[in-house]
C-alpha cells in the first residue's frame, strides 16, 4: 500500500445505494482510475459494480481513521463510460430528491450496464481463461501485480457472460381477446392473462411465474397458434408516416419549401442556436402549423456544427412519427429511437454505442432518451411540451423539462419547447421575459382550424350508444361521404362501473379504492391501478349475479359503433389495451392513414401529432371527464386535450367540424375551446392560481404516506408524524395543509395519505422532507415520498 494512497467516492447503483469511500490499489497505476468509470468494488463478502464520484487525495474529514478502508478490486472498463457533465446530471438530480447518487444511478442506467454480469478473458497460460471478479477478489498481490501487467497489455479484457436476450426464447400473444379457450382449461387463460399484462416474456420467466405446470398448457397454446416462441419481439417503427402535412417530404432534394412563418421562426431559432449561452425558446403554433420542419431544419444546423440533436415527445406514437421524419430528412444518416417499450438489450447497446460515439448524434425518443450519455447536445426539443408524460413519478420524480434545461446549461445549447397549448407555467415564464417566445398561428397551406360546436346532453340525451342524435347523424353522414372521423373518450375498457342489481354495490378492488372496469373482450372485471384481475361474470359478495354496466369506455363506444355505421365503414381502436402487443399501435396508425376504416375511436393517444388528411369530424363523446377531479390543473388539462383532439379535424382539403358532448357547457373551460383562444383561457387560468396560491405562483409539493392496509397503528403513526409538520412549516416559512386521506385512499394494499406544501422555496421544502424522514426508522411501515411540483395529485 502506498504511504499516501488516494480515495476514491463510489456510487453503488445497487442496494444500499449508498456512497463508499474507498482507496486506490497499489498494484495498478492512478492513471487508470477516472470519474465516472465503472468499477469492481467489494462489500461486505461480495462484489459490485461501482461508479467513481470523486478523487481525493487526502481522507475525507468525516471518515474517523479507526475506519478501515477496503480497496477498489478492477476497473471494468479503460475510458470511463460517464461523462463529467453525466455525473453532474446524476448528483443534481439525487439533490434535488434527497436520493443517494447510486439510487439515481440505478435508474437511470441500464440493468446490463450497472450489473456485474460480465467476467474478465485472460490470455495467459498462468490464469484461466476466464475470471470472475469474485474469484478476482480472492486472488494474492503477486497475481494482481501480474494481471495489471496483462491488463496494460490488452491480455486482460472484459467480456459478457450473460446470456443474451436475443438468444432466449420468448413468449409472445398472437392475437387480442377474447381468445379461444374452454372455460375449463383455467391455466391457459391464466398464460394468455399474464403476457397480456406483462407483454412477451422469456421462458424461464413464465416457467418462474407462473410454476412448473404451465410448461403443457403453454405447449398447447403454441401447437393452437395463440401463442408465439421466438427471438423477443422488437417494438416496430411504422411504416406509413402519420405526421404533420408539410413533413411528408422532408429529404434532401424533396424537402418543402418554408412558410414565410417556418422562415421567420427559423431565423430566430437559428440564430440562438448560433449562441454559445444557453437559450430556451417556447414555439408556440397551433396544430398543423408545421413545428416539426422546424426542428428538423435546426437540428440539421447543429449536426453541421459537430453537434448532437435530441427530438423527444410525451408518447411513443409521436416518437415514432418523429423518427421517420428525421430519418426522412437525414437520409444516409445514423437516427437512434430510444424509448422505454424497446427490448433491454436493445436499449442497453443504444447507451454504450452513445457513450462511445465521437461524432454527432441524433437521437428520437421518449423522456428517457435525455439519460443517454450523449456528448455536447447543442439542440434539444421538446415537442407537445404541456403534456404529463414528461413528468416522471414513479421510482425517480423528475421533470424532463427541468432535466433538458440542466443539460443545455452545461452545454451552452438551445432547448425548444414546442406545444399549440402551453403549460401555464411555461407561458406565465414567458410573460416574465424569463424565455422568449416564437409563435406559428397559421397552418400550412391556409387550412383553417374546424370550428368547435357543443352539445348538451341535458337537453339532447344520448339515444345511439353515448352518442346524442346530432352526433350520430354527423357521424353517419361523414362515412357516407367516404370521410373519416376521430371518436374521442378518454377511459378505456367497456363499463367503468359495475353495478349489483341485488344489492347496489359497485365492483370494487380489493387491493385499491376504486371500482373496478369491466373488460368485455377479456370477460374480466380489471382494476387500472394495481391491474388485479378477476373473471366475470362472478358472484357480488351478496350472492347475486346481476350486474348493469354503467358509464361507458371505449370498449363500449366501438361496440356501439358497429350498430350505428355500415358493416363495410370498419371501426380501429387506440388505446392502452388495444396496442398492448408488439406492433399493433403503428398497424393501428398505418390502416387508418391508408383508409382502411372510417371510423377511429381511442383515448387521448389519438389526441396529439397524428395527421389524418380524410379526417373532417372529430367527437368527444364525454367532455366532462377529467374536468372536475381535485386537481388545480384539471382546466388546464381539459383545455389542451380539447384543442389537441380538435386538430385532428380538417387538416386535408375538406373542411373539418368538432363536436364536443357536455353536461356541463356553462363551464368558463368552454368558451376559450370554442374559440380556440389559448391567451384568453391562460389570463383566466393565471388569475385564479394567483388568488387561490397556486403555481406559478408558488412552489408545490406533495407529501405523501402509506403504511399497509393491515397495520392497526397505522392512522395514528401518520398522525404524530406530522404533528411536527406545522409548526416546522411555520420556522421555515412554508404552508402545510393536510394530512387528509388521498383521493385514492387505498391503493395496491397500502392506506394513503398526503400533505400539500405551498412555499416559495424549495429548500425550505426540501428540509421539511428532511425532518420527516429523520423520524422514521429505517424499518417502519410508513413509507414517505415528496413529490416537487406533482402532476397526479390522486
Amino acid at each position: 500500500m502506498p504511504m499516501n494512497p488516494a480515495y476514491w467516492h463510489v456510487a453503488l447503483p445497487s442496494a444500499p445505494f449508498t456512497t463508499l469511500t474507498y482507496t486506490e490499489p497499489e498494484y495498478l497505476p492512478t492513471s487508470v482510475w477516472g470519474a465516472g468509470m465503472r468499477v469492481v468494488v467489494p462489500v461486505g463478502g461480495s462484489t459490485r459494480m461501482g461508479i467513481l464520484v470523486k478523487r481525493f487525495t487526502e481522507r475525507p474529514a468525516d471518515l474517523p481513521e479507526s475506519v478501515a478502508l477496503k480497496t477498489l478490486l478492477w476497473p471494468v472498463e479503460r475510458e470511463a463510460l460517464l461523462s463529467a457533465d453525466y455525473m453532474a446530471l446524476a448528483e443534481n438530480l439525487a439533490a434535488r430528491q434527497m436520493e443517494h447518487t447510486g439510487r439515481v444511478l440505478e435508474i437511470l442506467l441500464p440493468s446490463g450496464v450497472r450489473a456485474v454480469t460480465f467476467s474478465f478473458r485472460l490470455y495467459d497460460k498462468r490464469f484461466p481463461a476466464r475470471l470472475t471478479p469474485k474469484a478476482l477478489r480472492g486472488l494474492s498481490p503477486d497475481d494482481l501485480r501480474i494481471l495489471a501487467a496483462l491488463w496494460a497489455d490488452g491480455r486482460m479484457t472484459v467480456a459478457a457472460t450473460k446470456r443474451h436476450e436475443k438468444q432466449q426464447e420468448f413468449c409472445s400473444l398472437a392475437q387480442d381477446p377474447p381468445w379461444p379457450i374452454r372455460p375449463t382449461a383455467k391455466r391457459q387463460m391464466e398464460i394468455c392473462e399474464y403476457l397480456w399484462d406483462n407483454g412477451p416474456t422469456a421462458r424461464p420467466m413464465l416457467s418462474r411465474e407462473l410454476g412448473a405446470g404451465a410448461t403443457q398448457p403453454l405447449n398447447t397454446l403454441i401447437s393452437n397458434g395463440l401463442v408465439t416462441v421466438g427471438p423477443p419481439p422488437e417494438f416496430h417503427e411504422p411504416e406509413v408516416c402519420v405526421l404533420e402535412p408539410e413533413d411528408h417530404l422532408v429529404d434532401g432534394d424533396g424537402a418543402p419549401e418554408a412558410t414565410d412563418e417556418q422562415a421567420l421562426a427559423l431565423d430566430d431559432l437559428a440564430a440562438a442556436l448560433s449562441d454559445d449561452t444557453p437559450q430556451v425558446r417556447l414555439v408556440h403554433g397551433v396544430t398543423g402549423s408545421g413545428k416539426t420542419l422546424v426542428y428538423l431544419r435546426l437540428a440539421e444546423q447543429a449536426v453541421a456544427g459537430g453537434r448532437s440533436v435530441l427530438l423527444l415527445a410525451p408518447e411513443v406514437a409521436l416518437a415514432c412519427s418523429l423518427y421517420r421524419a428525421a430519418t426522412q430528412h437525414f437520409p444516409g444518416r445514423s437516427v437512434r429511437l430510444y424509448h422505454g417499450y424497446q427490448q433491454p438489450s436493445r436499449r442497453e447497446q443504444a447507451f454504450m454505442e452513445v457513450a462511445a460515439s465521437t461524432g454527432p448524434e441524433i437521437i428520437v425518443g421518449t423522456r428517457s432518451a435525455l439519460f443517454l450519455p450523449v456528448a455536447d447536445p447543442a439542440f434539444i426539443v421538446l415537442d407537445e411540451e404541456h403534456d404529463g408524460s414528461f413528468k416522471q413519478e414513479e421510482r425517480l420524480a423528475y421533470q424532463a423539462k427541468e432535466v433538458a434545461h440542466f443539460l443545455v446549461s452545461r452545454s451552452g445549447g438551445l432547448l425548444v419547447l414546442g406545444s399549440a397549448t402551453p403549460d401555464v407555467k411555461t407561458y406565465q415564464a414567458v410573460e416574465q421575459g424569463a424565455i422568449s417566445k416564437v409563435c406559428m398561428s397559421t397552418r400550412v397551406g391556409g387550412n383553417e382550424l374546424p370550428p368547435v360546436e357543443f352539445v348538451d346532453l341535458r337537453e339532447s340525451p344520448p339515444d345511439e350508444g353515448p352518442f346524442a342524435p346530432i352526433s350520430a347523424e354527423l357521424l353517419k353522414s361523414t362515412v357516407a361521404r367516404g370521410e373519416q372521423a376521430v371518436i374521442m373518450l378518454n377511459r378505456r375498457g367497456y363499463a367503468p362501473v359495475m353495478y349489483c342489481l341485488d344489492c347496489g354495490k359497485v365492483a370494487r378492488c380489493s387491493n385499491c379504492d376504486v371500482g373496478l372496469t369491466y373488460h368485455k373482450s377479456r370477460e374480466r372485471l380489471v382494476c387500472h391501478y394495481c391491474g388485479a384481475a378477476e373473471p366475470f361474470p362472478r358472484l357480488c359478495e351478496c350472492g347475486g349475479a346481476s350486474y348493469l354496466p354503467m358509464g361507458e369506455g371505449t370498449e363500449n363506444v366501438e361496440e356501439a359503433l358497429a350498430h350505428l355505421l355500415p358493416p363495410d365503414a370498419g371501426v380501429l381502436r387506440l388505446d392502452r389495451d388495444s396496442t398492448r402487443r408488439p406492433g399493433r399501435m403503428e398497424a393501428i396508425l398505418a390502416d387508418f392513414a391508408a383508409g382502411k376504416a372510417k371510423v377511429l375511436v381511442g383515448t387521448q393517444m389519438l389526441s396529439k401529432g397524428h395527421h389524418f388528411p380524410d379526417v373532417t369530424l372529430v367527437i368527444v363523446v364525454d367532455g366532462d371527464l377529467g374536468l372536475n377531479v381535485p386537481d388545480y390543473r384539471a382546466a388546464e388539462r381539459m383545455f389542451q386535450l380539447m384543442v389537441q383532439v380538435s386538430g385532428r379535424a380538417g387538416r386535408g382539403d375538406k373542411p373539418g367540424r368538432v363536436l364536443i358532448q357536455t353536461r356541463n357547457p356553462e363551464h368558463y373551460c368552454w368558451q376559450y375551446v370554442k374559440r380556440v383562444d389559448y391567451e384568453g383561457f391562460f389570463e383566466k387560468e393565471v388569475a385564479l392560481r394567483k388568488k387561490y396560491s397556486y403555481p406559478p405562483f408558488t412552489h408545490l409539493a406533495l407529501l405523501r404516506m402509506n403504511y399497509p392496509g393491515d397495520f392497526a397503528g397505522g392512522h395514528q403513526a401518520i398522525m404524530d408524524l406530522v404533528k411536527i409538520l406545522g409548526s416546522l412549516g411555520k420556522e421555515l416559512g412554508i404552508r402545510v395543509l393536510g394530512p387528509a386521506p388521498s383521493p385514492i385512499g387505498l391503493l395496491r394494499g397500502r392506506k394513503r395519505y398526503q400533505c400539500l406544501i405551498k412555499g416559495g422555496d424549495w429548500a425550505a421544502i426540501r428540509g421539511l422532507y428532511a425532518e420527516v424522514r429523520k423520524r422514521l426508522s429505517p424499518h417502519s411501515k410508513i413509507r414517505v415520498s415528496l413529490d416537487l411540483d406533482p402532476v397526479n395529485m390522486l
